[in-house]
């Protein structure tokens, strides 16, 4: 072996991880659920996610990127989780008593998730750049009651949801069932 280089080891990429930046996303709700919006950086982002502080500035430079992801993701999963929810309903449901108990639900077993969304769609009032995914999410929410009721009464049904379910998770205690079930009674008319 006359004048051999070395061999050179290139370096090569970890596994690739094309889920990473929804994973990234998904953390963000899930630190915003378990400790508020406040404790939002790209470090606890990432010790949440277990990647690399690098991946949450790599695919998110700024916390607004971050918060903005954050939504459109607590948006998509919040209005497949109800289309879900709508497409297991039985044909001849009492829509004021599934919708009571969706409300019910969500502020009680899925609370944490409950306040990180209302959270996040909070965040639109002060940040523009964020009202564009609000709208969308308030849309599809809207749309899925259009389909059982008709236009105006399903967009009423969506903002007395989101209504009462912010109230909800701003009390103590959750709404009492026949309390929730009465004002969907009164709104499906």
């Amino acid at each position: 072996m006359t004048a051999q280089e070395p061999a050179t080891h290139r370096r090569t990429r970890g596994p690739n991880d094309p889920d990473r930046r929804n994973r990234i996303a998904r953390a963000a709700i899930t630190l915003i659920a378990e400790r508020g919006i406040n404790a939002l950086t790209h470090r606890a982002v990432a010790a949440k996610a277990g990647v690399p502080l690098g991946s949450t500035t790599y695919h998110f430079a700024t916390l607004d990127d971050l918060i903005a992801s954050a939504l459109d993701e607590a948006a998509r999963r919040n209005v497949a989780a109800l289309r879900e929810w709508d497409a297991a309903l039985p044909t001849d449901v009492d829509l004021a008593t599934a919708l009571a108990e969706l409300v019910l639900d969500s502020v009680t077993r899925e609370r944490a998730n409950t306040i990180a969304e209302y959270n996040l769609y909070a965040l639109a009032l002060q940040r523009p750049s964020l009202r564009g995914a609000a709208v969308a999410w308030d849309d599809a929410l809207a749309e899925l009651f259009v389909a059982r009721t008709d236009p105006l009464t399903g967009r009423l049904v969506a903002t007395l949801t989101c209504g009462l379910m912010m109230q909800a998770v701003l009390g103590e205690a959750p709404p009492r069932r026949e309390d929730v079930e009465a004002l969907y009674r009164r709104a499906l008319g």
